[in-house]
């Protein structure tokens, strides 16, 4: 059999794909503000994670997570908010993306509930210190702050949090059927260092958390 091209039958227009799908309901349209109101400010202040999409000038994507204290991310006015920088890994994937395309998408999660809020726009990294001043920390005083102009802020249906449970414990993997963090990164490391073993990773790890969570 011969192996499956899976971009053989890539839909290629708009055009095509409203041949397969419906109108959007109209309320499902009359949602989108262009304005962060004082809903969009309350779901915020109470989310202690939010995801970041963004990309590179070639298109490549990039979706991170970015948690803290419930109302760690600061609504600066109707039309923007700001992200801190808190301690990682220092690839800086997001920031690197944000300066060069100038965009970010986000998804705020709160835990127990299945609407997420979204607020799509044009982006940069500050390091301004009169804008840092105005944040709450991650740990450490961030360096930077990811700003995001909320060209588009709506309320996401909850029907994908619905159909996975992703909040009712009784459908979660038991931990013996999952690898453990330290086993995933190992089989993604040992390729470039052979002699690491699971034990290293999981003494890294514990490490990280312990010296550069804060």
């Amino acid at each position: 059999m011969a192996e499956l091209d899976p971009f053989a039958g890539a839909i290629g227009s708009e055009a095509r794909l409203r041949e397969l799908y419906e109108q959007p309901l109209a309320r499902a349209v009359r949602k989108e503000l262009s304005a962060l109101d004082a809903m969009a400010r309350r779901l915020i202040a109470v989310a202690p994670l939010v995801l970041v999409a963004s990309h590179d000038t070639d298109g490549r994507c990039d979706v991170t997570p970015r948690g803290g204290q419930p109302g760690f991310v600061t609504v600066l006015d109707d039309d923007h908010l700001a992200i801190p920088d808190a301690t990682g890994n220092n690839r800086l994937d997001t920031l690197r993306n944000v300066v060069a395309s100038g965009h970010a998408g986000l998804i705020f999660l709160i835990p127990g509930r299945d609407q997420t809020l979204r607020v799509n726009g044009a982006a940069c990294v500050s390091d301004d210190p009169a804008l840092l001043d105005r944040l709450t920390p991650v740990g450490k005083p961030p360096k930077t702050a990811i700003v995001v102009r909320a060209d588009e802020v709506y309320a996401h249906c909850p029907k994908a949090f619905v159909r996975s449970r992703l909040w009712d414990p009784a459908t979660w993997p038991a931990p013996a059927d999952q690898p453990t963090p330290a086993e995933v990164s190992h089989a993604h490391m040992r390729r470039a260092d052979p002699t690491l073993t699971v034990e290293d990773v999981e003494r890294q790890q514990a490490e990280s958390l312990r010296t550069r969570l804060a």
